[in-house]
């Protein structure tokens, strides 16, 4: 990375699955990256709980002595449903208001292999970064090709004009923990210039008039 600006990252929020999937090198890597985090001294926030390749990160970090934020819904405490989360805990009400807590506590985001929800939370902050509500860096920990047809299909639909070039450099990805968090340090933000005028705080009586011709 010699002559790359390196943007600083503190925590970085991991999206994955509360099931350990079918292939064993899914929990390995969920482990080692908890471990690449920790050496790195990055902190982690993430879903709570410590099922599946959530427990996996989440442990390996806290093994690491760096500090473990789980952000989780109360309705999932009840009858200890994800079981207790490894480090502090932050209690909410809604997944939306799971999710944005997530994206203003973190530097930049990971994806591991999921399911729904892992995709939900992927792509909204893929939807929010386009939009300019944040710049923060969106990477897929690519594992033995679980995200090969997703990443497939993302191309796909800039193919087919649905999304635009600028948009499809949010998402990037790599296959190991250490060229992943090296690119998120390494990613710069390209910002459509029309969705950057958007203002999105609370104070804001009326939005920029979009140009209805842009790829949403």
């Amino acid at each position: 990375m010699e002559g790359v600006s390196v943007r600083k990252i503190k925590k970085i929020c991991v999206f994955c699955g509360a099931n350990s999937g079918k292939d064993v090198a899914f929990v390995n890597a969920a482990f080692h990256l908890g471990e690449v985090l920790g050496k790195r001294k990055i902190d982690l926030v993430y879903g709570g709980g410590k099922l599946g390749l959530m427990g996996c990160v989440s442990t390996a970090v806290a093994q690491h002595e760096r500090q473990v934020l789980g952000i989780i819904p109360s309705a999932f405490t009840i009858n200890n449903l994800v079981g207790e989360t490894c480090g502090k805990e932050i209690k909410v009400a809604t997944m939306q208001e799971r999710l944005v807590m997530m994206m203003e506590l973190s530097d930049a985001f990971i994806a591991l292999p999921g399911g729904f929800g892992t995709l939900e939370e992927l792509f909204q902050m893929i939807s929010w970064a386009q939009l300019s509500i944040h710049n923060k860096p969106i990477d897929v920990l690519n594992i033995n090709g679980f995200f090969n047809g997703l990443l497939s299909f993302v191309d796909h639909a800039v193919k087919q004009e649905f999304i635009t070039p600028r948009a499809r450099k949010i998402l990037i990805s790599a296959t190991t923990a250490d060229e992943l968090v090296d690119k998120l340090q390494a990613f710069r933000f390209e910002s459509d210039p029309a969705l950057s005028k958007l203002k999105w705080s609370p104070s804001s009586s009326q939005k920029e008039k979009l140009d209805l011709t842009l790829h949403l």
